[in-house]
């Protein structure tokens, strides 16, 4: 893949790997191409035995993400196919399935889609200044990126409502108040912060970090005592491999 005209980038430093959506004059604005490369790096970063954790970012000063390029739906014959080509691929259930740990490190903007793709991540660090929306039901739409199950999971029921139909504008405090997010940095401190949570958790054993996500997950899906079964199971299971 030719770094340069990649929209999103790929780099490890040490255990860590780097992954950079990068089209930072559109503020990383989510693509098909970007839905592509981002499926395609995310399933490198699994099987990179080299390393443990990814951070993911987005480039330039104005954003991570600012939502789903609406561009593209104009240049396809309707909406619904537009759609349909980004679910050709289940990049959300491949995010779903990772077995190593992914931080999500935001600035600026995180909109729409950028907000799912964190909302997909294991830990979410954000600059003061950082600015969350969830603008597709004021545009006619339903969020089509999980944004409809994964708010509610971190944020709640009313939470969610507020975001998803107001078009609700949340600041980096009141993220972190609601579960959006889980840590605010200074905005200079940002990479410097994310690198050290990274290097803290490429101490811990990959196949443990996957048995332990995988837990908390279906945690939802599962009545309590079935929970507690599982991670019996899953427990005997580590100890003896």
């Amino acid at each position: 893949m030719n770094q340069d005209a990649s929209v999103v980038q790929y780099s490890t430093k040490g255990a860590i790997a780097l992954i950079s959506l990068n089209r930072p004059k559109q503020i990383n604005a989510f693509n098909v191409q970007m839905r592509d490369e981002l499926y395609e790096i995310l399933s490198l970063f699994q099987k990179d035995d080299s390393v443990k954790v990814a951070i993911i970012k987005g480039n330039g000063p104005k954003g991570f993400c600012a939502g789903a390029d609406l561009s593209e739906f104009g240049s396809a014959p309707s909406q619904i196919i537009a759609r349909e080509v980004r679910w050709q691929r289940d990049l959300w259930g491949l995010f779903l399935k990772m077995q190593k740990p992914i931080i999500a490190q935001l600035h600026g903007f995180v909109i729409g889609s950028g907000i799912e793709i964190a909302s997909f991540c294991d830990l979410r660090v954000a600059t003061e200044s950082a600015k969350f929306k969830m603008p597709e039901s004021s545009l006619g739409l339903i969020p089509a990126a999980g944004g409809t199950q994964t708010l509610p999971r971190s944020i709640g029921t009313a939470n969610s409502l507020k975001m998803l139909l107001t078009n609700f504008q949340v600041d980096a405090k009141t993220a972190k108040t609601i579960g959006l997010i889980d840590r605010i940095v200074d905005d200079e401190k940002l990479e410097q912060e994310v690198f050290l949570i990274a290097r803290q958790m490429c101490n811990m054993q990959t196949n443990l970090v996957g048995s332990v996500k995988k837990l908390i997950r279906n945690a939802l899906d599962h009545d309590i005592s079935n929970g507690i079964v599982e991670e019996k199971f899953q427990s005997k299971k580590f100890l003896l491999s």
